[in-house]
């Protein structure tokens, strides 16, 4: 039943739609899951909303935070600098769901560095890759944005090559999915969780009944 604590991180290039994979998944399972608001001191999007979307500060402030040890993962993406707090993550855990963190490969070495100097607080995070069918359609998706400049594009497309091939490489995640028909990866995703957590609840469930079980019989036989 411990799995169930575990933070899910979910990590993609940009474009690949897993924010999209993500609030359908907070929609559709609300009281199962919170998400983790990361940080940035990137401007908000359209329509992008302060402590929703993200937590829009400046790089000094930021990075003091990240100096003080607040933060389970931080990377410098697109020039701007990003991060999770560990008390963002600990919100949603103390309501009782999984937390579901949203970080670019950048941040998923930071967070696996991170545990390998015991510094993640036993938070043990489960990984999962969204990757696109093909970086010609990644391309494409990015594209169609119509949100950013071209050298934007252009930049954020030579790191997506760089973190597709680190996603593919075995070991690196724990599930990949790829994104190319949105249900099909939505099924696809949402196995894997009803897999990795609740099944472990069941077992942990059953394997507690087979202890009070234990426990009667061994009173009975004291008797």
């Amino acid at each position: 039943m411990s799995a169930l604590r575990r933070p899910l991180i979910i990590s993609g290039p940009s474009g690949v739609g897993k924010g999209t994979l993500i609030r359908r998944l907070l929609g559709e399972y609300p009281a199962r899951f919170g998400f983790s608001c990361s940080h940035t001191t990137r401007p908000p999007r359209p329509g992008e909303q302060e402590g929703i979307d993200y937590f829009f500060t400046t790089r000094e402030k930021l990075q003091a935070e990240i100096d003080a040890g607040k933060f389970l993962e931080h990377a410098t993406v697109h020039n701007n600098l990003y991060g999770t707090s560990f008390d963002a993550v600990r919100e949603v855990q103390d309501e009782g769901k999984i937390c579901v963190l949203d970080i670019d490969v950048q941040g998923v070495l930071s967070v696996k560095k991170a545990a390998a100097r015991g510094l993640v607080h036993n938070l043990r995070p489960l990984f999962v890759f969204i990757a696109p069918p093909s970086l010609e359609v990644l391309e494409k998706r990015l594209r169609g944005r119509e949100t950013e400049k071209e050298e934007d594009v252009v930049r954020r497309l030579g790191n997506a090559r760089k973190e597709v091939e680190y996603g593919w490489v075995e070991g690196n995640f724990d599930k990949i999915v790829v994104n190319g028909e949105l249900d099909e990866a939505y099924r696809d995703l949402v196995g894997y969780i009803e897999n990795m957590y609740y099944s472990e609840e069941e077992e942990g469930e059953e394997e507690e009944e087979e202890e009070e079980e234990k426990a009667e019989k061994e009173e009975k036989d004291e008797r």
